[in-house]
């Protein structure tokens, strides 16, 4: 203890305490981005019969935000660094109050897809500086693994209680409301950075490099729409064929380019650790199975249990309560187990989630809520361990005037996974369920199950057999994509554990072979 801490313990306390408080006004903004990023899908029916879009309008108005803001975070990351990380969380969080009143004003498609744009582009400036402005103002290492930890926590809990708070919004008031709610939050959250967050930017950084820049946002754009196109167009059609490919040489561009230039935006040496390449590896891995899972459970309540949107998206906290324990299990894993504590806690979190999946594998149609609450508790406690444990792991690695980039590296691979889960978990459900409910073509007249559910309570709709063939039909795909989740997380588990018991034998035979 220093002679300063003895002498004047209230100095450092208070200073303590707005460090907490800078915490609080990122994770502000990390929430928001979550629910901004969701709160459409509850809404898109009222906007629909207000706006009357298109199909192609309809799909452009969901997609615009993912793809910029995946397209683009990379980017912002780096020019957080440079220009300084609360200047472009500010700009962030003022860019999303102007689109959540645009967005709630519109009155035609083609204003709404450009407030989502805008709102995308705003999401992707703010969503590295959360975690770079908590990284700055937690140096020490533990305090750090707990600024995380929140982080982590918060991070999770954003993308569930979107659908929520928009369901009531939708009902209690107007699908206008459920944008308009963002913009007082965004303006607070800004007044309050600007007054309490401190400043921080690398000192000695090069100028922005725009050609990396350039190449990687078109790059990452590119392959997040081609993902989140497939199962629309066709994993097979030109379009998607001709994006997928358009990523590939553009990102290969961008990392010939990082490594020929004399400033890179991303030194391609910080990628060559082991614990940088294993947390970004499990956190695409969570981020594809965990909200692509969540997806699926929301068609499940809706159509196999008859549930409402809004009840549905309650139904689904127990995750949320799930994402807070993880965070606070893998806490003194991180800060007890030294070097292990990273890998152990990502094996505790693998192992959780393999036990949540392998429990749904389980499901009928007859299983009740209580099953699926404890499913939504384990799902949500392995991917708040995993999230924690994956953004420490990444963040160890870079220096403190790169935290910028490497919150942003964080945020673009569990963006790419989660487009990803939600794309590759969507398309096998279709396969699968079309393919059970062909053998009971006899019942049923199609082999569309969500048209069935959907049409289930519609007069003239489908009669009872139909939609109970639907109904199993369903659960069998849910099942089945359940049973090969708990396959791939724990597969995934094994060479974890594996490095983990050969790193100890190799610390004990070197201390045996000391004189």
């Amino acid at each position: 203890m220093t002679v300063q801490s003895l002498a004047d313990p209230e100095p450092a306390n208070a200073r303590l305490a707005r460090r907490w408080a800078t915490t609080a006004v990122a994770c502000t903004g990390l929430l928001l981005i979550g629910v901004d990023g969701t709160v459409l899908n509850v809404a898109i029916p009222a906007m629909q019969r207000a706006l009357r879009p298109s199909t192609a309008e309809v799909q452009w108005t969901v997609d615009a935000f993912a793809v910029v803001m995946a397209g683009t975070v990379l980017a912002a990351g780096s020019l957080g660094d440079r220009i300084g990380r609360r200047r472009v969380f500010v700009t962030g969080l003022l860019l999303c109050a102007a689109a959540s009143v645009a967005g709630g004003a519109a009155t035609n498609p083609a204003q709404m897809i450009a407030s989502r744009v805008v709102q995308g582009a705003g999401c992707a400036l703010m969503m590295p500086a959360t975690l770079s402005i908590i990284i700055d103002v937690f140096p020490e290492p533990h305090l750090r693994r707990r600024g995380i930890a929140v982080w982590a926590a918060v991070a999770g809990v954003g993308g569930l209680l979107g659908p929520v708070a928009g369901g009531w919004l939708v009902d209690h008031a107007s699908w206008r409301a459920a944008f308009w709610s963002s913009m007082p939050i965004a303006v607070a959250a800004a007044a309050l950075a600007a007054w309490m967050v401190p400043e921080s930017r690398d000192a000695d950084a090069s100028p922005l490099d725009h050609r990396g820049a350039l190449l990687s946002t078109a790059g990452l754009s590119a392959l997040v729409w081609a993902v989140v196109a497939g199962p629309r167009h066709g994993w097979t059609s030109p379009a998607v064929l001709a994006a997928f490919a358009g990523a590939a040489v553009l990102l290969t561009a961008f990392a010939v380019w990082q490594a020929r230039c004399r400033a890179p935006m991303l030194p391609l040496s910080l990628l060559r650790a082991p614990r940088v390449r294993l947390g970004l590896a499990v956190m695409a891995l969570v981020s594809a199975l965990v909200f692509g899972s969540v997806l699926i459970l929301n068609l499940y309540m809706q159509g196999v249990l008859d549930y409402s949107a809004l009840r549905s998206g309650t139904r689904t906290l127990p995750a949320t309560a799930g994402m807070v324990v993880g965070a606070a299990i893998a806490l003194p894993l991180l800060n007890k187990l030294g070097r292990f504590g990273d890998r152990t806690a990502i094996v505790v979190g693998l192992t959780t989630l393999a036990a949540a999946f392998a429990l749904l594998a389980t499901f009928t149609t007859a299983s009740g809520y209580r099953a699926l609450a404890v499913y939504l508790v384990l799902l949500g406690t392995g991917a708040g361990v995993i999230l924690a444990a994956g953004t420490e792991m990444v963040m160890a690695a870079f220096p403190g005037e790169r935290a910028g980039l490497g919150s942003a590296l964080n945020d673009v691979t569990r963006q790419v996974g989660l487009a990803l889960g939600i794309a590759v978990q969507g398309s096998a459900l279709s396969a699968v369920s079309a393919h059970r409910l062909h053998d009971l073509r006899g019942a049923v007249p199609d082999d569309d199950v969500n048209a069935l559910l959907a049409a289930a309570h519609v007069p003239g709709g489908p009669g009872p057999a139909a939609v109970a063939a639907a109904k199993d039909a369903f659960v069998h795909g849910m099942t089945r994509c359940a049973l090969a989740g708990a396959v791939l997380v724990g597969a995934a588990a094994v060479p974890v554990a594996w490095s983990m018991a050969r790193t100890l034998t190799t610390s004990r035979e070197a201390r045996r072979a000391r004189p």
